[in-house]
């Protein structure tokens, strides 16, 4: 895909971007290509595919007005091979963004793209998501925490929102099957401090796929008990029996 092609897609999609992002996403393109074939980062690889369910679906958060700052601080929780966080940091260069991620040989990818780009926004950090949210360096210290394609709803939420200050969000990147995970999605947030909005459909011209936004916004502190020890909120997700509430919980566990 050129330059051009890139641009136009873009433009098609409703992204309003700078002239250098286009090139900047070629660029980490042919890197995640190249690495892809020593080490698994993913598995789709057709090239107009690829351009879309990475790159566009990561910025079609820029489609939504007041989605995003333009300053701030902005975690991406499981980041993967840099998505959405990467192409997010490209785009707003007047954002600090964390990647972090489990997997030392793909922060080592994303270390290689960083430093191809010259990105001086972007800080890499190698932690479980549950450890990270109870390192004082990191909790509660995000304007906006972001995830896609990592866990369910419930599960995302207690991941995500021991990252945000109060008066911040939490954004995931979710498929159709949000809208069944929604009410015990709810029930988690409200434990968590947080408030679900209502989803928020984006769609791609030419593309049948399904995809949403959820914003959850953060109205009082984490409980000290949440996150739980690594591996339980994937075993046990909150909110199944949980009380629903339209204010967020102070209580209980982190």
């Amino acid at each position: 895909m050129t330059h051009e092609e890139l641009s136009a897609r873009l433009k098609a999609c409703g992204i309003v971007c700078g002239e250098d992002v286009p090139p900047k996403l070629l660029t980490y393109h042919a890197m995640l290509m190249d690495w892809n074939t020593r080490m698994d980062l993913t598995a789709v690889t057709e090239e107009a595919e690829m351009m879309d369910r990475h790159y566009v679906d990561s910025l079609m958060a820029l489609t939504v007005p007041g989605l995003l700052p333009q300053t701030g601080t902005l975690i991406d929780v499981g980041t993967g091979a840099g998505f959405p966080g990467l192409p997010l940091a490209i785009a707003l260069p007047g954002v600090q963004v964390t990647l972090l991620d489990a997997q030392q040989k793909r922060l080592n990818f994303l270390k290689a793209v960083v430093g191809e780009l010259g990105l001086t926004n972007v800080t890499l950090v190698h932690a479980r998501a549950e450890d990270g949210a109870r390192n004082p360096a990191h909790r509660e210290k995000y304007d906006v925490a972001v995830a896609r394609a990592v866990a369910s709803l419930p599960v995302l939420a207690e991941y995500l929102l021991p990252y945000v200050k109060v008066g911040g969000k939490m954004i995931c990147w979710k498929g159709p099957a949000l809208m069944d995970e929604l009410p015990q999605g709810r029930k988690a947030a409200f434990l968590l401090g947080g408030k679900a909005q209502e989803p928020i459909p984006v769609s791609l011209p030419g593309r049948d796929w399904q995809h949403l936004l959820l914003p959850i916004t953060k109205n009082a502190k984490t409980a000290r008990q949440y996150p739980r020890k690594a591996g339980t909120p994937g075993k046990q997700p909150l909110g199944a029996s949980a009380p629903s509430g339209e204010t967020s919980a102070k209580s209980p566990k982190k």
